[in-house]
């Protein structure tokens, strides 16, 4: 029997990650994320399987990010019995990540119900509850990068390091060809770090690859360095500080919140900026913080330093708290001071962010820093388009702070990075693009085959068949 790629989702956009490969003997699957889009198709798309759950021998999950693997609870209502294998910080991120996600589409099936109900129109159920995103864990199985796993039969996978968060991965599978001692290799470097973050190693080159799948989220696009972030961070601060406000930053609880605030601590250090207040209003990147805190080893050796030797750490310093509870986020509306508030949600669509979004916007003196992608009809694509007035629970307030974007701090390797990866890991028999608008895909694709790749561009559902 052939070796075969479905490519489930991921493919021409950039959520719902997932693909099925299947061998004489197994049938695996590489990540399983929540594919987004409005409420029914958001519905359809991820409650749908064309395939069959039960027979799957292994699932691999490159990362802790909800477009990778926020869909797994689903797998395992519809049957799912295997292991799935990760990174023990990817397992351990998971356990706050997937519960969330659950949390999340609870409180969201709520709201709707609510309006269906006064309509008379159907209730929804969400596709899994924060319960079920919690036992989804006991599936999960942590092993370490380099750690060689024989997961079935004719499928040896080993994790490395592909620099894009804490604990995640560049999945190669080692299959042995029909019983015999010959092997294919394929790499999965989805999603692909970019060089010289701030907390995270390199990514890892892997040789002797037969096929690579590699994303392309900035196919088309070069980042401004990493460098940069910190100027343009250091500057929003100081002229808010002048004028006596208060920076509310956005931001994602995973590995964003991490960022900001490892460079907020440097920035202190190095007396570029004076130490005012600093607070991390969320919950769930309070939480994350301590996943840092436990698996630092992932970390590049300069963090990994800073955190054993010194008793103010990157995430523990004498001007950052960390909130708790409502009250106490509520009641940094009310302390007039100078400060910095990190909160989530990411994209202003939820969370605590909105009510101190609400109460500072519309005062000049104050500042909104967005450090993260906003996609488009959010709250923060609105803010970042710096429109007139604003829309928050239901009423309109006007945009009057500053409002500065800072785009250097994306996770992602950008074309230049993504094709010197392809070029650093040849001979290469063709690298799939996955993860990516189409436009930046096919930009990466054209890329590939200028520098004499072979490259392909699969559709959803597409099924290849490999030599």
């Amino acid at each position: 029997m052939s070796i075969k790629i479905k490519f489930l989702g991921g493919v021409r956009t950039v959520t719902g990650s997932s693909h099925l490969i299947s061998t004489r003997f197994s049938n695996i699957l590489l990540d399983c994320g929540l594919f987004y889009g409005h409420r029914d198709e958001f519905y359809q798309r991820n409650s749908t399987f064309n395939y069959n759950p039960r027979k799957l021998n292994a699932v691999f999950l490159s990362h802790a990010h909800i477009d990778h693997c926020g869909n797994i609870p689903s797998l395992l209502k519809r049957g799912l019995s295997c292991k799935i294998y990760t990174t023990t910080a990817t397992k351990d991120l998971c356990s706050l990540m997937l519960a969330d996600s659950g949390k999340v589409q609870e409180e969201d099936t709520r709201y709707v119900n609510k309006i269906n109900r006064r309509l008379g129109k159907p209730l929804r159920k969400p596709l899994y509850t924060e319960k079920e995103g919690r036992r989804s864990l006991r599936k999960f199985r942590g092993v370490s990068y380099r750690q060689r796993l024989k997961a079935t039969k004719d499928i040896t996978c080993t994790f490395y390091d592909s620099s894009h968060i804490l604990g995640s991965s560049i999945i190669v599978l080692d299959i042995r060809l029909n019983g015999s001692s010959n092997t294919m290799r394929i790499g999965y470097a989805v999603d692909l770090g970019r060089q010289g973050l701030p907390l995270l190693n390199e990514p890892t080159i892997v040789e002797g690859m037969d096929y690579l799948i590699l994303e392309s989220t900035y196919g088309g696009r070069v980042h401004s360095p990493i460098e940069e972030a910190k100027i343009k961070l250091k500057d929003a601060i100081n002229r808010t500080i002048e004028r006596r406000g208060k920076l509310i930053i956005p931001s994602f609880a995973l590995e964003r919140s991490q960022e900001v605030i490892y460079f907020l601590n440097d920035l202190i250090k190095e007396k570029q900026i004076p130490a005012i207040p600093i607070y991390l209003d969320s919950p769930l990147a309070t939480g994350i913080t301590d996943v840092f805190r436990t698996h630092y080893g992932y970390l590049n050796e300069k963090v990994r330093v800073e955190m054993k030797s010194k008793k103010e750490g990157p995430f523990d310093f004498v001007n950052l708290t960390y909130v708790a509870g409502i009250r106490d986020s509520k009641a940094l509306n009310n302390d007039k001071r100078p400060m910095i508030i990190i909160a989530g949600s990411g994209m202003c669509e939820a969370g605590r962010v909105q009510h101190h979004l609400k109460n500072n916007i519309s005062e000049s003196k104050n500042t909104v820093v967005v450090v993260g992608y906003m996609a488009e009809n959010t709250l923060g694509r609105k803010i970042v388009e710096k429109q007139r007035y604003v829309s928050i629970y239901g009423v309109e307030y006007e945009l009057n702070a500053e409002v500065v974007v800072i785009n250097a701090l994306s996770g992602h390797a950008d074309k230049n990075e993504l094709l010197g990866y392809a070029k650093s890991c040849m001979p290469i028999k063709k690298v799939f693009v996955v993860h990516g608008d189409e436009a930046q895909s096919k930009n990466l694709h054209d890329m590939l085959s200028e520098a004499g790749i072979k490259s392909r561009l699969p559709d959803k559902d597409e099924e290849i068949v490999l030599d």
